[in-house]
């Protein structure tokens, strides 16, 4: 009986300390990241487990946490972008302290092996103007992801910025107004074929697509070589630039707040990251560690020096320059430097959208098409942008356009949305057969091309996916439809048009505001 006794209450108080802690928030630890580092999930949890903690990464686009890092109050207690630059933009109140490098990955290019030789890429110094000329002869294409809206296409960019300007000590407002750096820069990121939002959707869409050329992490392109290798295809041969390296330091901060023993915790998390074993396990990974610098006796499946990789060169990054002129630099990228878009959107105003679906919609729109607002996110029309809005139900209901610099079209344009109500059933297929009729024709030197269609329903009236599939082969272009997800809308379809185009779903049905502004970030 006593031995009852004695179990039943060491089982209460087993139970009792696991409620307590349950309920301390000082065991709580929420981390704002940039995607690039779900491959480390495995050591945050081993971590958590050993120390009793609870770790939760929550990951988002290098926009998303500066806009995070400049709210007054936020939810989160710790950062970990892929660069410094983006706390330096965001944290304008300097809430942020204990900043410590846990990795690094050169922001490099992957050139198909035999495209490199032929260029003349292999075992030589490779210089910006080398690839600029590359491009101008039509030798070379690439994939990169948006310079303003994830970290390794604004790594890259700057490097070509500092480059192309025959390194600066330091970047200054008067040399983005060079009249040859715009000439030189358009022409360079002419040569880019499809763009992307995220740097692992962009491996995701190399390994899917053909393209010859991708511009990402060092630490990226091993992991797609190693799977072009394991699929008896050709892997990418790593190219540095010589005089544009910006290196992703991969930054992570604690966010100050009045919770001492909060604080101790991410110390310890912190500790335990630059520790010798899980330092070693990153290595192993295909990332760097210490700034830029030298792997002594690396391992040579990993760091595969036929790949191109050189782990004996010292990279020399360039000097990032100040927050402002980041600024000053991103918002010319986006209004003058920038391949010019061609972007369609097809807009379900079916029966269904009544109600919270057709406001969010709206308001997705308004945010898109208000110069003001969609400066804030980087995401705004160029003077050269060509708008194309598609309405639809089981009918395509207009064809609405504007240029992107336009006040008056893009004001009416505004007007035709806002004063549109829905009504009818579905037919979703309808609406991409004639963007891609609108897109078939254009020069895709001049434009990055895509559809965004919305939609809350299954399709269930008008053509089918055969008819799309059917028109999208025909073209021979590689025009990419992205999906948002809302409502009770067929994630099946939606799938099935993803793979088809290379293109991917955003889930609107949390803050359709949000899918759309991200889903604009991938042209």
């Amino acid at each position: 009986m006593a031995k009852m006794i004695s179990k039943g209450i060491i089982f209460l108080l087993i139970f009792f300390s696991a409620l307590t802690n349950c309920r301390d928030e000082s065991r709580n630890l929420t981390i704002i990241s940039g995607s690039e580092n779900e491959s480390m999930e495995p050591i945050i949890t081993q971590f958590a487990n050993e120390n009793n903690l609870t770790v939760k990464m929550k990951y988002k686009g290098s926009v998303d946490i500066m806009m995070e890092l400049g709210k007054e109050d936020t939810e989160f207690d710790a950062v970990w972008p892929a660069s410094t630059l983006w706390i330096g933009l965001g944290d304008t109140n300097k809430k942020v302290k204990h900043i410590k490098s846990i990795m690094t990955s050169p922001v490099v290019f992957g050139i198909r092996k035999s495209l490199a030789v032929k260029l003349g890429f292999v075992d030589s110094e490779v210089k910006v103007q080398d690839i600029l000329n590359a491009i101008r002869s039509k030798k070379l294409k690439f994939i990169m992801t948006s310079a303003t809206q994830s970290n390794s296409g604004t790594s890259a960019y700057l490097g070509f910025l500092y480059a192309l300007l025959g390194n600066p000590e330091v970047l200054t407002e008067k040399d983005l107004s060079n009249p040859i750096l715009k000439k030189d820069m358009k022409e360079l990121l002419r040569g880019i074929n499809r763009s992307s939002g995220s740097s692992g959707w962009l491996k995701e869409l190399f390994l899917n697509g053909k393209y010859d050329a991708m511009v990402n992490y060092e630490s990226l392109i091993l992991e797609t070589n190693k799977i072009l290798v394991g699929r008896g295809e050709e892997p990418l041969y790593i190219v540095y630039p010589q005089d544009g390296i910006v290196i992703s330091d991969s930054p992570l901060g604690y966010i100050n707040s009045s919770n001492p023993k909060k604080e101790e915790s991410f110390k310890k998390l912190q500790e335990y990251l630059l520790s010798e074993k899980i330092q070693n396990q990153i290595l192993q990974s295909g990332r760097r560690v210490g700034f830029g610098g030298t792997i002594d006796n690396s391992d040579k499946t990993v760091f595969n020096p036929d790949w191109g990789v050189d782990t004996k060169k010292i990279l020399s990054p360039i000097k990032l320059p100040s927050a402002e002129i980041i600024r000053k630099a991103l918002s010319i990228y986006q209004q003058e430097f920038r391949k010019s878009s061609y972007t369609i959107f097809c807009l379900d105003f079916s029966e269904s959208m009544t109600g919270k679906g057709e406001r969010e919609l709206k308001e997705a729109m308004d945010l898109l098409l208000d110069k003001k607002k969609a400066e804030q996110y980087f995401i705004n029309f160029s003077a050269s942008d060509k708008i194309v809005v598609i309405p639809f139900s089981d009918i395509t209901i207009d064809i609405w356009k504007a240029d992107g610099n336009n006040p008056k079209e893009i004001k009416n344009l505004s007007s035709q949305i806002q004063e549109l109500q829905p009504s009818g059933s579905t037919d979703i297929y309808s609406p991409i057969i004639t963007a891609i009729d609108e897109l078939e024709n254009i020069d895709l030197e001049m434009y990055t091309p895509a559809i965004i269609l919305m939609t809350d329903g299954v399709s269930n009236s008008g053509k089918e996916f055969s008819d799309v599939s059917r028109k999208f082969k025909n073209t021979g272009k590689d025009i990419p439809v992205f999906s948002i997800l809302f409502g009770q809308a067929s994630e099946n379809q939606l799938q099935e048009i993803s793979r088809l185009t290379h293109a991917r779903i955003f889930d609107g049905r949390a803050d359709l505001i949000q899918a759309f502004r991200t889903a604009k970030g991938y042209n």
